[in-house]
């Protein structure tokens, strides 16, 4: 049934094996239904993945940053159904998925910076396809759904991570902006699957859209990835002059550091810790919106078109997630990233700081939610584009792949640990926002008192190695 409809959908002869039928609770997912959820309606999914609809916003309050094209979150219930398996067996593999996107990046950045781009992405796709291939078509249990999960998240983390490193060495003029458009699109780019993901799972069940947008996704990066490469090694904007660079508000090292170069600097370990404190603050209102709005008795408040207050706040969060990262790294391609971090960091601050006496209103509740990714989101324009800046563009892929492991820290911070804090304090949220708070203002700090002049001395040659020194290791340009 499943393959026959494909093969109509797809307008092409796809050969695909035989499907076990689609029973009916794989139709109907639980909580597609608006204001409901899976189970008892206040279940949170596993960190860092967008939901496919409102409702499923509503049930797991989750904005997201960066997973594949398509989000995968509205399968929870027909999984949880199928398998006859509790919510938290299902959340293992959002986890999976999530652990190898996120910690394997640096080995697939070396492999992109060593062999090239085109090979790995290619390599990506196919595993990106297989991920989602995978629980339509040969998960007899959940345990092969995790493993799917998991071989999907390699794949992703490919395309990410080659995806970014590209950018940073493609315009080295205009870092800040190049990687806040890419983030940004990777973030945003569920706006246009999310209506049909949903409506397809209801209509078809979960196996067949499963396997209908992992083909689709599949061949999408694998066509996509053979434009791909990376620039000549002497490769200079026209009409740009990196020494001249050095004396704007971009400071620009002019060496090229490979990992293990890098990793000795203090620079790196400041941008670490930074972008560890940051991605926390982030990552709790990505995580935990939606036991914050129980809590406080907002998340079902009826506001607009009938609409809640989390429902808006969750569709606010995911635009802004999106804009926020071309517009920051625009602005640091200007004012520089330094001046940039301070001024953002510190309103994600003074935000989170004005929400705690407001987060029984569910206007406002949307608002600063809104505010709050304004202020983070930035993190992966900013952070990648500094990298670049700092440690040459020949090794960027391995060298942003390194800091990238910052928000898989963030994240066990942000959700297991956050979760316990709470449950501490009987699910009251204030303690909990105080500490984002000055994790926010702390790296504000440090950009503006510790990072600028670390980087001026950085640029002059005085903290790190001398020009032109690098370890080879066969780099492809």
């Amino acid at each position: 049934m499943i393959a026959r409809k494909l093969r109509a959908s797809m307008g092409a002869a796809v050969w695909l094996p035989r499907l076990r039928p689609t029973r009916s609770t794989d139709r109907q997912p639980v909580g597609m239904r608006e204001g409901v959820g899976v189970n008892d309606g206040s279940v949170r999914l596993a960190p860092r993945h967008q939901p496919l609809g409102p409702a499923r916003r509503a049930d797991r309050g989750d904005g997201g940053d960066r997973q594949p094209p398509v989000r995968v979150d509205a399968f929870t219930g027909p999984l949880t159904q199928h398998y006859h398996v509790s919510l938290a067996a299902v959340q293992v593999a959002f986890s999976a998925f999530v652990l190898t996107e996120t910690w394997l990046v640096p080995a697939e950045g070396y492999l992109i910076d060593r062999l090239g781009p085109r090979v790995v992405l290619i390599v990506g796709g196919v595993l990106v396809g297989l991920g989602w291939l995978g629980p339509g078509l040969w998960a007899p249990n959940v345990q092969a759904v995790i493993a799917w999960y998991a071989l999907g998240g390699v794949g992703a983390g490919a395309v990410y991570g080659g995806s970014i490193g590209s950018a940073i060495k493609w315009f080295p003029d205009r870092r800040g902006l190049a990687t806040g458009l890419v983030a940004g699109a990777y973030g945003v780019g569920t706006a246009l699957t999310v209506a049909p993901v949903a409506a397809m799972i209801k209509a078809n069940g979960y196996a067949y859209a499963f396997v209908f947008w992992g083909i689709v996704q599949g061949l999408i990066v694998v066509v996509a990835a053979m434009f791909v490469t990376h620039p000549p090694r002497d490769y200079v904007p026209q009409g740009w002059d990196p020494r001249q660079s050095r004396q704007t508000a971009v400071r620009i090292s002019g060496r090229e550091f490979n990992p293990l170069q890098m990793i000795r600097q203090p620079t790196f370990w400041v941008l670490y810790v930074m972008m560890t404190m940051m991605a926390f603050t982030g990552l709790v209102v990505t995580v935990q919106i939606s036991p914050i709005a129980s809590y406080y008795h907002v998340g079902n408040v009826p506001l607009v078109f009938g609409f809640t207050a989390l429902v808006l706040a969750l569709e606010l969060d995911r635009v802004v997630n999106g804009v926020t990262r071309p517009l920051w790294g625009w602005i640091s391609d200007r004012v520089g990233r330094e001046n940039a971090m301070f001024v953002s960091f510190s309103l994600q601050a003074v935000s989170i700081v004005a929400w705690i006496g407001l987060l029984g209103n569910p206007i406002w509740f949307v608002v600063f939610s809104g505010l709050a990714y304004f202020g983070w989101g930035n993190i992966f324009s900013l952070f990648p584009a500094t990298v670049g800046d700092l440690f040459g563009r020949r090794y960027a892929t391995t060298n942003y792949g390194l800091m990238y492991t910052s928000k898989g820290l963030a994240s066990i911070l942000s959700g297991p640990v956050v979760a316990l804090v709470a449950q501490q304090f009987k699910g009251n949220w204030t303690p909990v926002f105080w500490a984002m708070a000055v994790s926010s203002a702390i790296p504000a700090l440090m950009a503006l008192l510790w990072l600028k002049p670390i980087t001026r001395r950085a640029v002059s040659g005085r903290d790190q190695a001398e020009e032109g020194t690098v370890v080879p290791m066969n780099p492809a340009t």
